[in-house]
């Protein structure tokens, strides 16, 4: 089964690629993506029946809202775009002629990603009931109130930035309330806060190299494709303000902000 989702990965991702080589937005590469994912575990949790139906329901149903809503919210946000993220934008002065090809590779190596980042969840899905240890009951929860609370705080501070951007009168400003006045990206802190579920969803049936995925998402938000690239825009489109920000308030884990 993994095979047939590898080949849905990868046209999904080619289908993305045409549409970005007409209408030159290649943003559309997070939404794919999200979805990718969200598809290959609603899949796997209703094909597989090698886990119990309890870690079936679990990594079905939360999981698949996480990343679900994290379609949503990136679709929502490539909707209300009218220019090419800049991110894109400089990836595509980059490659120059090259571009049609170098999107191409850069989308099959996002289908790659997708493989990377649903690995926990074919993992979990893939041991046996025998497996499981009486620790799967007190996992589950532990897991469950992990994602919860990660759930609920991406999506308030996704929502509370959304509605900032929205209004006009905010052009030019720092979004510095609510989440965000006490972390300068909480929603990638409960991003990260997220993988945490699996590793110790793992506890309970002895798969312990689930630990490297808090790791990984962390290397990845923190030094790759996430805050550098955000603070980097943020410096460059407000300036001062943005550095009083920086001064004043916490770069991932949300604490109290300095006066």
């Amino acid at each position: 089964m993994l095979w047939n989702l590898v080949i849905l990965d990868v046209a999904i991702m080619l289908v993305c690629w045409l549409v970005a080589t007409f209408n030159r937005r290649v943003g559309i590469v997070d939404v794919a993506w999200s979805f990718c994912i969200a598809i290959n575990i609603l899949l796997s949790a209703w094909l597989i029946d090698t886990a119990p139906l309890a870690i079936r329901l679990f990594i079905g149903v939360l999981s698949g809202a996480w990343f679900l809503r994290l379609f949503q919210h990136l679709f929502r946000r490539y909707l209300a775009e009218t220019e090419e993220d800049t991110r894109y934008a400089n990836m595509r002065r980059a490659m120059g002629k090259f571009q049609h090809v170098g999107f191409l590779l850069f989308f099959l190596f996002q289908a790659g990603l997708v493989l990377l980042f649903f690995a926990p969840m074919w993992v979990l899905l893939n041991q046996p009931a025998s497996a499981w240890s009486g620790f799967m009951l007190p996992a589950m929860l532990v897991a469950a109130l992990v994602m919860l609370v990660a759930f609920a705080g991406e999506s308030i501070a996704d929502q509370q930035l959304y509605r900032f951007k929205q209004d006009k009168a905010n052009r030019g400003k720092t979004m510095d309330q609510g989440l965000w006045r006490y972390s300068r990206h909480p929603n990638y802190f409960f991003e990260w806060l997220h993988w945490f579920a699996y590793p110790i969803l793992g506890l309970a049936v002895g798969v312990y190299v689930l630990w490297i995925y808090p790791l990984l998402m962390w290397l990845f938000l923190y030094y790759i494709t996430g805050i550098p690239f955000s603070e980097q825009q943020a410096l460059k489109n407000r300036g001062q303000n943005y550095r009083d920000y920086q001064q004043r308030t916490s770069m991932f884990i949300p604490r109290k902000p300095k006066q």
